[in-house]
């Protein structure tokens, strides 16, 4: 049994018009790429974490086509929220509702083989950036705000980053306190890219976890080093162009 890791597959089958293929070269025909490695190395009795933005969809039933797409791949799925997973329900409709491979991580937690797995989905903070990290392009979606709305949505961010912190932490204080290995998944990063402490990496050290999973992150010049292991924390970035859609074996 391993565990791999892939984040933001940006999966869009039930709504092709927003194919990830509109971002150039590296993203065309990434969902080919992708099942042809899942297949190439996962089997079914293996674990695949995937934190966060896993469908463009809007609607659930919509994400429905992605999900059953994601389900037909060998092993067991667990899912977080990202930013861009508006399809994403309440908990008890995600219970009832998702393919039987797929479990998700919402203020709660999935034991499996030993392993004890929380998290949560974090946000934006000012605590750090990526910029110096990224191969900036113009994205062919975005919208125009004015400085009053980016104002606004800064402000709306930080409320969401506290939230986020709260759920990170009522996650975590489930986690099986026999578990053999401890891990939290979160779509954004909780920390910078030279691992200095932050308000997330805290609760991370507090509640003991060995390996932290995250994605959100695109575009990323990799000559440049990126996380690594501090404080008894081992930060994974898997996003799926990063890994070259590869599912990355975390164990």
């Amino acid at each position: 049994m391993s565990v791999f890791a892939l984040a933001d597959p940006h999966l869009s089958f039930g709504v092709p018009q927003k194919s990830m293929e509109a971002f150039g070269p590296l993203w065309q025909n990434y969902t080919e790429k992708m099942e042809e490695n899942w297949r190439a190395k996962i089997e079914d009795e293996d674990l695949v974490l995937l934190p966060g933005d896993i469908s463009w969809a809007t609607r659930f039933e919509d994400a429905l086509v992605d999900l059953n797409w994601l389900h037909k791949l060998p092993g067991t799925k667990v899912i977080i929220r990202g930013n861009h997973d508006f399809w994403w329900t309440s908990p008890s409709k995600l219970k009832q509702l998702l393919p039987p491979s797929i479990h998700f991580i919402q203020n709660n937690v999935f034991n499996w083989n030993g392993i004890s797995i929380g998290g949560a989905r974090l946000w934006d903070t000012e605590e750090f950036n990526f910029n110096g990290y990224i191969h900036f392009q113009e994205n062919p979606r975005a919208r125009k705000r004015s400085v009053e709305e980016l104002a606004s949505q800064e402000e709306e961010g930080k409320k969401i980053f506290e939230r986020e912190l709260q759920r990170l932490e009522l996650s975590l204080k489930q986690l099986d306190p026999n578990a053999s290995l401890r891990i939290a998944l979160t779509h954004y990063p909780p920390v910078s890219a030279d691992l200095k402490p932050s308000r997330a990496s805290e609760i991370l050290e507090k509640y003991k976890i060995q390996i932290c999973i995250f994605g959100h992150l695109h575009n990323l010049k990799k000559d440049l080093p990126l996380f690594g292991e501090a404080r008894g924390v081992r930060y994974i970035l898997s996003s799926c162009d990063y890994l070259d859609f590869d599912p990355l074996r975390i164990l």
